[in-house]
């Protein structure tokens, strides 16, 4: 394989959640250099926007000693495309259960076919297999706790957002 081995580990990251940090301090055992993408889906109504989600993410990443040096960007278009600019081999998803394979094979299978990037999948730690960003949104917006489900910086954010929605 030869040279220095980079993934991209991408997402909407609204909020960025342990199951998600779970996933990048593991693929940071796999690759020499673990990037971040935040992506900017027109699809979802975001509650944080991208430049937030960049912040918390980092912010969150920076606190432990082994995520420190990931790197954390938006994807401004394609996921392919960004893999291709920062010249990942792979890209690394984390899967809770069959109903997050079974969304995400679809793409992996594009991407491999639009430019032959690779996608890595890492089983969730159990302890997370119930902690989705929207499920973080929907607690938090009817006042329950979610520091146990978030890293610091992302339930001060969320917890803004949800006091003073845009």
């Amino acid at each position: 394989m030869g040279g220095v081995s980079i993934a991209v580990c991408p997402g909407s990251f609204d909020p960025i959640t342990l199951g998600h940090l779970d996933v990048v301090r593991r693929a940071t055992r796999l690759f020499d250099t673990v990037v971040v993408g935040v992506a900017r889906n027109a699809a979802k109504n975001a509650l944080l926007d991208a430049d937030t989600r960049v912040e918390v993410a980092r912010r969150a990443l920076e606190a432990e000693a082994e995520t420190a040096a990931v790197r954390v960007e938006v994807v401004p278009g394609l996921l392919v495309d960004f893999c291709r600019q920062v010249g990942a081999a792979a890209v690394v998803k984390g899967l809770r259960g069959g109903a997050d394979f079974d969304g995400e094979l679809p793409m992996a299978l594009m991407n491999r076919h639009l430019t032959g990037v690779e996608t890595v999948f890492l089983p969730g730690e159990q302890r997370y297999a119930h902690v989705a960003s929207s499920l973080v949104k929907d607690i938090a917006r009817h006042g329950g706790p979610i520091e146990d489900l978030v890293p610091p910086a992302a339930a001060e954010a969320v917890r803004a957002a949800v006091a003073h929605p845009a």
